[in-house]
This record gives C-alpha cells, sequence and structure tokens, in this order.
C-alpha cells in the first residue's frame, strides 16, 4: 500500500493542524486530562482518515483489447441513453461510477489509445446524484480513441465534497489502459459515454474497481 503523490498537501496541513492544536493544549490546558485525550483523538482521527483516502494500493492490471475497464472505485450509480452535447453530439450509453469518500479515488484511462479531446469545466458543486451534475459542476472531458478508431469520452465530475479534480495528461498523450490519468479528492462520480452497441457487462449498483472491472465490450 502507498500513500498517492496527490495527498502530500492536505498530509502536511493536517499535521500541521495537529501540531498546533496539541501545541495549544499542552501549554494552556495541559491540566485537563479529557481535553488532552480530545486533542489527540481529534488528530488521529483526521491522520486516518488522509490515510485512508489518499492510499494507492498495489493492484495487478491487466490490458485487455476491446474491453472498457472502469476508471474508478466505486458502485455504478447510471446506465442510461442520453445525448452525449460535448464533443460526439449524438447518443450514447452512460455508465457512471460513484466514488465515496471510503474508495480509492485515483482515475484510470479505460481504454488505450490516443487522448483526442480535454477540456476542463468550472461550475457548480451539487451532489454527484443529481441529474445535473453531469452537466453543470465542475468537471473535466477526456476522449481516447483506440487504433481501430472506437472512441470512450469520460468525465471526472465534481461533487458536494470534491472542490478539486486533477487530470495529468494533455490532448496528444498515448493512453495506456489502466494507466493513472487523475485524481478526484473527497468522493464523487465519473461519467463514460460508450457507443450504443456496447456490451455491458456490469448491472445498476454493482461495485467495482478501477483498473480492474470490466464495465463493457466493444
Amino acid at each position: 500500500m502507498k500513500f498517492h503523490k496527490e495527498g502530500y498537501p492536505s498530509l502536511l496541513i493536517t499535521l500541521l493542524f495537529a501540531a498546533v492544536l496539541n501545541g495549544l493544549v499542552y501549554f494552556f490546558l495541559n491540566d485537563y486530562i479529557i481535553i488532552k485525550v480530545l486533542a489527540y483523538a481529534i488528530s488521529a482521527f483526521l491522520l486516518i482518515v488522509i490515510l485512508q483516502f489518499f492510499r494507492s494500493p498495489s493492484r495487478n492490471f491487466v490490458q485487455r483489447d476491446g474491453h472498457i475497464i472502469s476508471p474508478a472505485d466505486g458502485k455504478v450509480v447510471v446506465i442510461e441513453e442520453v445525448e452525449e452535447t460535448e464533443y460526439f453530439k449524438e447518443k450514447r450509453l452512460q455508465v457512471s461510477v460513484f466514488m465515496s469518500p471510503i474508495n480509492v479515488h485515483i482515475n484510470r484511462y479505460p481504454i488505450a489509445g490516443k487522448l483526442k479531446y480535454f477540456k476542463y469545466h468550472p461550475g457548480l458543486f451539487l451532489v454527484a446524484w443529481h441529474p445535473k451534475s453531469s452537466t453543470d459542476n465542475e468537471r473535466t472531458t477526456a476522449v481516447v480513441e483506440d487504433e481501430k478508431g472506437r472512441t470512450v469520452l469520460f468525465r471526472q465530475v465534481a461533487g458536494a465534497l470534491a472542490r478539486r479534480i486533477v487530470f495529468f495528461d494533455k490532448e496528444g498523450k498515448d493512453c495506456v489502459q489502466t494507466e493513472e490519468c487523475g485524481f478526484i479528492k473527497f468522493g464523487s462520480r465519473v461519467d463514460l459515454y460508450l457507443p450504443l452497441d456496447a456490451k455491458l457487462k456490469v448491472k445498476l449498483n454493482e461495485t467495482v474497481k478501477g483498473g480492474i472491472t470490466t464495465l463493457a465490450e466493444f
């Protein structure tokens, strides 16, 4: 188990807060045992939360041609045909994976190919299950096209808690399936827009693992 690089600023802030809190308690409230224990407990809790949230577990990734792999850990919360208006401008099959605060929040490429399109959209911070979160919230849009011309669009969508979306690459990048492409801090969702004839391999409310679970096949 590793600690992800995106977590170092949060870890530093947490350690600084804990140091200041416990320092103040030591110098001014040292005789109050309950307050000292409470300060220790708060510090330990915050540290555990940060360590588990930014964890990067070791996994055996396998690249599978023709498979569309889940870009994130979480639960499948949407499977429906929708009109994709930003890039394809046609009907697509939307599959959305919701990440709770306890999930691993690393995002990975669902297929191998070329990063044909990328755009960051500032926006709102509606709860991740809100119907308009995919179009109104802060988000990124990325499109990967494989060597056979098959394309997948996926979006990192911010939520009520997620206030920082990170995407590592730029247009033109040669993408490796299951390779890290980004990170969403403190929960939210990833939406995928697949061809209508894609063969689904998951069901609504199914739990999936990023870089491991096959969502669909071309």
